[in-house]
């Protein structure tokens, strides 16, 4: 491992920079602000939910169409237009004048933020690495991990001193003095594959460069993104209402910022894990397992109970979280090719961003109905096994498919 990050390091630091800072458009990053906007609006839980619902939905929608810029512009170019443009957000977000530009702001983090700085990253890698790829991409993907330990205890620390938006203030020159100068000259050269890297993936059978239009024909991609989708619906659905979940069970105010550092060091942990099983097994084979623990989490969740009830939780998430981050990066290239990989991974990006939004929209006009959120994690839970018994024919079906190829 030592070795690969001296002779990487500055394509996986640069990969680990922008999934850290696609923070800044991340659920649980925006969600620390929700009650001061819900005060400064008159917003309901049921309204900022739909708002923070629709604002999302537009950006899924823009994904597959912004997101084959990675296609067609060098990623550090491509650096250069997605990093200015989120700090803008951020600017937004902190001084945002009306529901409407609220709206705007939030779309705006959701689409360069949790979309295409996460895009950029995990295409980029996906293509300058073949034989260890699964390691690549765990190492990448720690970004995420290192945002969430660390970017919400920063933003809450500036936002007691100095309120709010000058967390967010903040966010912005982060991105402009950090993310923007360092991103742009870790990506501004490609990665060449070693000799023997080339040998390697050369001995491994030829995979089919699928274009977009053929894999969105292909019945097996949509059985796969009935797996895919679960974590981030959960997960969002699980940050957004930290405060509601927070007050329901009677946890401590600050106990669950403090938590998600369980959930990050346990997500790195398996992160790591399933780059190594991946690079042994391939990603196909890991497809069956990796919504077990999630459906863990829902059931713990809906049981509800004392704080070491949120501890667990934060332990099963960062399982299911370490193996979905490192799996859904590397199991696109593996399947379809990486000759159309940024057009691909726009639509299963769109469509994961959709499932954010539709988390919160969704639960939260549920709760307003009077339907209790425990209730909801337990129908989740039970989808989540059901999802995971798909992607078990969904992996038999891909490995008849794989000995077809190579015959």
């Amino acid at each position: 491992m030592i070795d690969f990050l001296k002779a990487n390091a500055r394509w996986i630091a640069g990969g680990f920079l922008l999934t850290y800072f696609s923070s800044f458009g991340q659920t649980f990053f925006v969600s620390a602000s929700i009650a001061e906007w819900q005060s400064a609006f008159d917003l309901s839980h049921g309204d900022i939910g739909r708002l923070y619902m629709f604002a999302t939905l537009a950006s899924a929608m823009c994904l597959p169409f912004v997101g084959r810029l990675v296609d067609v512009i060098p990623e550090h170019k491509t650096i250069l237009i997605v990093v200015p443009l989120l700090a803008g957000a951020t600017l937004l977000a902190a001084y945002a004048p009306s529901v409407m530009a609220l709206a705007i702001a939030i779309f705006l983090l959701r689409l360069f933020g949790q979309g295409m700085m996460t895009h950029i990253a995990l295409t980029a890698t996906g293509r300058w690495f073949a034989a260890q790829r699964g390691r690549a991409v765990s190492l990448v993907v720690l970004g995420h991990q290192g945002g969430e330990a660390s970017l919400p205890l920063l933003f809450a620390a500036v936002s007691i001193a100095f309120g709010y938006q000058a967390g967010w203030v903040a966010g912005a020159l982060m991105l402009l003095l950090v993310g923007l100068p360092f991103g742009y000259w870790a990506y501004s050269q490609p990665r060449e594959p070693s000799h023997a890297e080339m040998d390697a993936h050369a001995r491994k059978p030829k995979v089919h460069q699928w274009t977009r239009g053929e894999v969105l024909r292909d019945p097996i991609f949509w059985v796969l993104l009935t797996g895919v989708l679960a974590p981030p619906f959960i997960g969002t659905t699980i940050f957004y209402h930290q405060d509601y979940m927070t007050a329901l069970n009677g946890w401590p105010d600050a106990f669950y910022a403090q938590s998600l550092s369980v959930m990050a060091l346990t997500t790195v942990v398996f992160a790591l894990i399933c780059g190594a099983l991946v690079d042994r097994f391939g990603a196909r084979t890991i497809l069956p397992f990796f919504l077990v623990p999630l459906a863990a989490t829902c059931f713990v969740l809906g049981s509800g109970g004392p704080p070491a009830t949120l501890i667990v939780t934060m332990v099963l998430l960062g399982i299911s979280y370490g193996f979905s981050s490192t799996l859904l990066g590397a199991v696109w290239p593996e399947i379809y090719g990486t000759q159309h990989l940024g057009a691909i991974r726009s639509v299963i990006v769109s469509a994961m961003v959709l499932s954010t939004a539709a988390g919160p929209g969704a639960t939260g006009t549920l709760i307003d109905k009077g339907v209790a959120l425990s209730t909801q994690f337990w129908w989740l839970g039970v989808y989540c096994l059901c999802a995971a018994l798909s992607m078990g024919f969904a992996s038999l079906k891909l490995r008849r498919r794989h000995v077809a190829v190579a015959a």
